[in-house]
Order: structure tokens, then sequence, then C-alpha cells
């Protein structure tokens, strides 16, 4: 069966309309707690910036209590300090409210087991068939708000690193993205001795997101400049990402960070498997650099839970995507932005190499990206148009070259990616794909 309301990335939707509404998410957390089918669960729910996120987390709670569950409230924090939580206090669950980078009118709810990783897709379903059930409400109270929860999750991010490691010296930018990590991240990088300048970290509940971010490079690239820092980071709106900067202003990708943490854990004999875990959005520059230096490349679908699947089940210790997620499973459950960060800054420190120099060990292949907007997702072979514009780009871009054209999870999207050789070609082919599902969709 498939899942009506879970994406890839939790339930998102725009606030206020169906399924993010008070409603649902209140009946969302009474069909959480029986299907986790555990006596007086404990249940942490954190959320991000956004203007909706309390009136969700108080409809959150109120079902999860109503159905036999205690709620520890943790405000505002970065969906990886959720995760964090969950797992160092051995709570039930966990649940995170938001959007991560979309807009400040979209929110989301998406949830962690006990064990700190999101839930399979099954137990999603399991709710969502729970939803369709009456359930029987109880009254237990919640236990009410944690305080300290921002200090926790900070001293959980430092302990990635080694004793006594400091960052002293190091001049560091820092979008917020006027979202959850506004106090975690610079409390961090403050603590480590780094000369920190911080920028979009006063959220009103409205500009999360608004024209800064992980999502808007230009506006880091423009801080570093501005500031004259060694390096820019900027997070998405619940940190469960980031995006770095060099000394020079430029942006560097998630495969990028992949290749350079990749060759780094080899040459130390730490990366489990001798595998680094990435999608199929990932270059095929990051397979060249990783098999050369002996270890290998293995793709999953597109999303962080499909990385982490791929992850435990092999033991290996890291993974990621191109948009930013990057997991290292020695020292989380999940993506997280700050934890991520700290093992570039790491690098750097031990190596004494700026980004710009680092970065060097990413060759990579061109490619051509779009993002279309559709107004519904019909598998794509039953569209004539779509499906020969696609076999016209596979015929020619074979053999040095691929084709990836997929739904978005999370937004009424289709994402187009084309790999190759030759830059006029695929930006070529790539258009005539957008075209031909612009006018079909």
């Amino acid at each position: 069966m498939t899942r009506r309301y879970f994406g890839t990335d939790g339930i998102r939707g725009r606030a206020g309309e169906s399924p993010i509404t008070a409603e649902f998410a209140e009946n969302l957390g009474r069909a959480l707690v029986k299907v986790l089918g555990v006596d007086r669960p404990v249940i942490a729910i954190g959320r991000d910036t956004r203007a909706s996120g309390p009136m969700l987390e108080d409809a959150l709670a109120r079902g999860i209590t109503s159905a036999g569950g205690d709620v520890c409230l943790l405000g505002v924090l970065p969906t990886p300090g959720v995760a964090a939580y969950v797992v160092e206090n051995r709570l039930a669950a966990g649940a995170v409210i938001s959007a991560s980078h979309n807009p400040a009118h979209d929110n989301g709810i998406k949830f962690f087991s006990g064990d700190g990783f999101k839930l399979p897709d099954e137990t999603e379903l399991a709710i969502e068939q729970e939803l369709d059930a009456s359930a029987t409400a109880v009254a237990p109270g919640t236990i009410g708000k944690v305080d300290d929860a921002v200090s926790r999750y900070v001293a959980h991010a430092l302990k990635s690193l080694p004793p006594g490691f400091s960052l002293r010296g190091l001049k560091i930018t820092v979008d917020c993205a006027n979202g959850a990590a506004h106090e975690t991240t610079p409390q961090a990088l403050r603590a480590l001795g780094a000369d920190v300048h911080i920028f979009h970290a006063a959220p009103d509940g409205l500009n999360i997101n608004a024209g800064c971010g992980s999502t808007v490079a230009g506006e880091i690239s423009r801080l570093v400049k501005e500031t004259g820092a060694q390096v820019g980071l900027s997070h998405d709106g619940d940190a469960d990402r980031l995006l770095l900067c060099d000394e020079d202003g430029d942006p560097l990708d998630g495969d990028e960070l992949l290749a350079m943490a990749g060759l780094d854990l080899l040459r130390r004999g730490e990366l489990g498997g001798d595998t680094v875990v990435a999608t199929v959005m990932s270059n095929l520059g990051l397979d060249e650099a990783i098999e050369q230096a002996g270890g290998k490349v293995v793709r999953t679908g597109v999303g962080d839970r499909y990385v982490l699947e791929a992850m435990r089940a092999k033991g290996f210790v890291l993974g990621g995507e191109q948009s930013g997620h990057m997991i290292f499973l020695r020292h989380g459950t999940t993506g997280d932005g700050l934890v991520s960060a700290l093992q570039i800054f790491r690098l750097m420190a031990e190596s004494g190499k700026p980004l710009s120099e680092l970065r060097k060990v990413l060759h990579k292949y061109p490619q051509a990206q779009r993002a279309v907007a559709v107004k519904s997702k019909p598998p794509l072979e039953t569209v004539p148009e779509i499906h020969a514009a696609i076999t016209a780009a596979e015929q020619a871009l074979a053999p040095r070259g691929r084709v990836l054209v997929r739904y978005s999870g999370t937004e009424p999207k289709l994402r187009i990616l084309l790999e190759g050789r030759d830059a006029v070609v695929l930006e070529d082919h790539a258009d005539r794909i957008a075209s031909a599902v612009r006018q079909s969709l």
C-alpha cells in the first residue's frame, strides 16, 4: 500500500491547509501513540521558528496526551537535536515540526523512533491506517517543557570532536536562516573559540528561510566576502543540512563535502566498509574520487532516510546528499548540519588547508538540473512527450552520462538531472525535457 500523507521527509504542506492543520496534528499524535504500542510512551517534540509551529506543537501534544502518552516540549531546536535528545534520554519517540528548507508558509511533522532514526515506511503506513480508526482518548497530562534542551544539544555536538579541540583563530560567518539553529550553532562555535559573525538569527515566525539559509547560496557568499571570513556556514530552517562557502565566497555542495570527509576517514582507517553512501543525485566525480583512493560509493534513492537505511544495513558510517545532508553515523542518527560542519572544520584545522584547497579532491562531471512545477504526478512512461524527451537525452549522453527524472517527495515538482561530459548537450536536453513537462503536466 502507498502512503497518502507521508513523503520522503515526513508530512508537509501549507500551514492551515489539509493536512497541516491543528485537527490533523492532534489525530496524528493519537495515532502515533497507538502504533508505538507501549504503556505511557514519552515523546519529545521540537520545532523550528515558523509562526505555525506553536499551534501544531500544542495540537500534537494534545493528541499524544489524550491517547495516554507523555510529552517533553523541547521548543525551538534543530532536527538532529531532537533525535539526539530522544536517544540520550531513552524516550519512545521524537517529533519535529518543520518544513525544513521550504518557505515560512509551509510546515510539516516528522517522527523519530526511540533509536533516533526516522520511522520506516511500514510504520508510517501503520500510523496512516490508525488515523482512519477510532481513537479512545484518556487524560494523562503532559510532563512539561524541558528548559535546557539547547545546551544539551550543543554538548552532544561538541562530543563529535577530539578532547581539547579548538577553532581559535578561525573566522567563521554563519547564516542561521532565522531558524532552529539561531542559538545552538553560535553557542557551539563560540565555545570552541572561533571568531563568529552571526547573521539571520532573529526569527519572528515569518522570516525563516526568507532570502537566507542554505537554499540561498548567494547570501552566504555575500556575507563571507563582506566579513572577510575564512569559511561560511549556512543552515536550513531545521538545521539538519548545511551549505559551506570557502574563503573566496564560492559555495560547496554536499558532494564536495562527502568527498572531503570520505577521503579523510579512509586515510584514517575509520570509513566503515571503505564506503560512502550517496543518492542517485550525486555527481559521478564522487565515485571516481573515492574509488581512486581505494574506497567505493553505494547509491540509494533520493532522501536521507534511504541513505540511512543503506548505512545501517551494512555498517557504513558516512553518507549524504548533494543538497547538504551529511550523516556521520558515529556521531548521530540523522543528518546534522552542526555536527557535519564541525567535522569539516576539524579537517581544515588539522590539515592547515583552506576550503578552496580541500575541495579540489573532487573533479565534477558537468550537470544540468531543472525543477518544474506540476499539477499531477502520473507515471512518466505514460506521458508520451516526456518519455520521448527522456529517451532522446539518454541516447545522446550514452555511454558516459546519465538522465534522472523524478517527482519531488516534498513538493509538487518534477526534478530533472542530466550528467555527462558535454555541458552544452546537457543544457539542451534538460531544456527539452523541462519543456515537455510544462506542456504535459
